[in-house]
């Protein structure tokens, strides 16, 4: 039989004709083709595989990061950046430091935690979970509706119908903001080191998007402050506490200290000895006592240094309509019903931040080295005085901001006319009075030209009055002539260092803790945005640019020494000059201390946030403030800490400064 047969054709099959492929020559020309399309890969496949391989490998170095025994990274950083200083805590341990006077914490904006307690139908599952503070989760699931639950009443500064969000409390309310970025955790696991724990130690968390006095009218906070110091002081053998407030905790607690003394209803009716008898030192870090310029950019554009140059880099991305966003337009809406913002305006006007044509800063240079260099950098200061008025806090053109005072005309815009904008009815959503000034009023704003801290609050009245009628009544920006006039007993006033007096204990001791080496924001150049449906009509002019190393106009924003957020005039002058001694501010003579810390930044990763910062937050890690903290609450005097510790030309500006005392 031949091995070649043939397959029988089934009866109803036919032959294929001539030139035709077979069913089978067919599916063998098929599977090449197949073969090719399974190789296309699509943008979308190649973008998860892409975030796949980075979160596998992400946990997989976090597994081996919490699987290595904890002296690992240390041993790690000593093998390369050699031995490591003993932290504070174990440092004054070793010297013998024990806990002596309970210590009280005031977080300041932002650094405390918030919670849910009742929401709107698209907060569903999230009773007493974060909305402030931890992983931020529900910002990007769900923005709008967290939008909505940040905010406050625009008419009352306080809960919106259906919405309470309170804060966290305990040291966890603002031990770490979010995962792995400390702020008080550094400093209570130092304190712990001497023997510091939960009884000795108070957190005095409050809901820091509310006016002082409203934290006490929704919450009592203010008279839960009270109680639990005057508990932790008796729970401790009568030893006072030492207070410690960071950044707007700082205005916090100078509203506190007036309340506790005033007489109820208005005040705790704590009676004028209750700071004396109850507090031996208040430690202010990062104080802006005097009021931030960046709190006027925030409420004038939603922007500040950063925010802008990122606009720079990417044109519209913040302004477009992003996951369903105008994200500036969101944020300004938000922060405007904040009424806490309010209280970091700057304060004291002309006099204390300078006018058209002086500040107190002038001749302040970038370059520490020619700062310092008084003999050979006479004349470079000299020259950069000519360009950096820091008194204009707002310039609308970088010519305006350079010329003198003579050279440019200013239009009157207080009294000018609004009008209405013909907007999307969806711009509605995004509402942040800007609607209602009309083409008129921006032009109007404008054409003043350039705005001094005198100038400010008319102007923020006359962009954002439904803000500022509720900021208007919680807070101040004056000087007070006489304080012994009856208005000043009125809350408004209790955060104004300029407009209230220190309380009767002489032997209390306060202290202005701050870091400097770091630009920090004092003036801005802005410019008119383009006209759109939703918009914000003003926005930093990040092309304006200082020219050479020197200057200090840097992305449309003039910079000085400080913290990055604080300026070293806020942060020092009351403790240099207006508090210094017995005077109208200070009547019973409490003794003041200035203490910088030289920022130094880390030295390499290893080091995280750095040992030596000056930075805003990052100086809560500082190992020298740390250990100053630590030497007072165990009973050191700030002459036993070496009195004052001064880098800037604090002092110098401080007698620039024309101020009654």
């Amino acid at each position: 039989m031949s091995l070649l047969r043939r397959r029988k054709a089934p009866e109803n099959e036919k032959p294929p004709a001539p030139g035709v492929d077979s069913s089978e020559d067919k599916d063998k020309k098929r599977k090449p083709k197949q073969k090719s399309e399974d190789k296309h890969w699509s943008c979308v496949d190649s973008c998860c595989w892409f975030v796949g391989c980075i979160c596998t490998v992400w946990w997989f170095l976090l597994f081996l990061y919490k699987a290595m025994p904890a002296s690992f990274p240390q041993y790690v950083t000593e093998a390369i950046t050699g031995p490591l200083p003993d932290p504070p805590g174990v440092k004054l341990a070793k010297e013998g430091l024990k806990a002596k006077h309970p210590v009280v914490f005031v977080p300041g904006i932002v650094t405390g935690g918030l919670e849910l307690w009742e929401g709107h139908h698209c907060a569903e599952g999230l009773f007493r979970k974060r909305l402030w503070g931890g992983t931020f989760g529900e910002v990007y699931k769900r923005p709008l509706c967290w939008v909505d639950h940040m905010s406050l009443d625009n008419e009352s500064g306080l809960d919106p119908p259906g919405i309470r969000v309170r804060p966290v409390t305990g040291l966890v309310a603002a031990d770490y903001f979010m995962p792995g970025y400390f702020v008080w955790a550094v400093l209570i696991a130092n304190l712990a080191r001497i023997g510091y724990e939960e009884k000795t130690m108070y957190m005095a968390a409050y809901d820091w998007r509310l006016s002082f006095q409203n934290t006490e009218v929704r919450d009592q906070t203010l008279s839960r402050i009270k109680s639990n110091i005057e508990l932790i002081v008796a729970t401790n053998g009568g030893k006072k506490a030492v207070i410690i407030p960071h950044s707007m905790g700082v205005l916090y607690f100078l509203h506190f200290m007036k309340w506790v003394e005033a007489p109820a209803p208005m005040g705790g009716g704590g009676g004028p000895d209750w700071c004396a008898k109850h507090i031996k030192a208040v430690m202010n870090i990062g104080g802006p006592f005097l009021g931030v310029p960046k709190a006027v950019s925030g409420l004038f554009s939603a922007e500040a240094r950063d925010i802008a140059v990122a606009r720079a880099i990417a044109p519209g991305v913040l302004d477009k309509d992003l996951f369903r966003i105008q994200t500036l337009q969101y944020i300004m809406k938000m922060t405007r019903t904040w009424d806490s913002t309010m209280s970091m305006i700057p304060k004291g006007g002309d006099t204390i931040w300078g006018g058209l044509d002086w500040s107190p800063e002038d001749g302040y240079i970038p370059s520490k080295k020619k700062q310092r260099n008084n003999d050979t950098g006479a004349g470079a200061q000299l020259s950069q005085a000519k360009h950096a008025n820091y008194g204009r806090i707002i310039s609308f053109g970088k010519d305006v901001a350079e010329a003198h005072s003579s050279e440019f005309e200013r239009v009157e815009f207080r009294d000018a006319v609004k009008g209405y904008n013909v907007a999307n009815s969806t711009c509605q959503d995004v509402w942040t009075e800007y609607h209602d000034m009309g083409y008129g009023g921006v032009d109007a704003v404008a054409e003043w030209k350039a705005y001094t801290a005198g100038d400010i609050v008319d102007l923020l009245h006359f962009v954002a009055p439904k803000m500022m009628a509720r900021g208007s009544s919680h807070f101040s920006y004056g000087i007070a002539d006489n304080l012994d006039d009856p208005k000043y007993e009125h809350y408004k006033y209790w955060s104004n260092p300029l407009e209230t007096r220190l309380p009767n204990a002489p032997d209390m001791e306060i202290y202005s803790m701050y870091g400097v080496g770091i630009l920090t924001e004092r003036a801005y150049i802005y410019k008119l945005t383009p006209s759109t449906e939703c918009y914000i009509p003003f926005q930093i002019d990040t092309s304006a640019d200082g020219g050479d190393e020197d200057s200090c106009l840097k992305d449309g924003v003039y910079t000085v020494d400080g913290d990055e957020t604080v300026p070293a005039l806020s942060a020092g002058f009351m403790c240099a000059k207006g508090w210094r001694g017995k005077t109208r501010f200070n009547p019973s003579g409490i003794r003041t201390y200035i203490r910088e810390y030289d920022h130094a930044p880390p030295a390499n990763f290893l080091e995280g946030r750095g040992t030596q910062s000056g930075a805003h937050v990052d100086i809560m890690g500082n190992f020298a403030l740390m250990e100053d903290i630590i030497r007072v609450a165990a009973g050191a005097t700030g002459e036993e800490l070496g009195g004052d510790q001064v880098y800037t030309d604090i002092f110098k500006w401080s007698e620039k400064i024309n101020l009654q005392l």
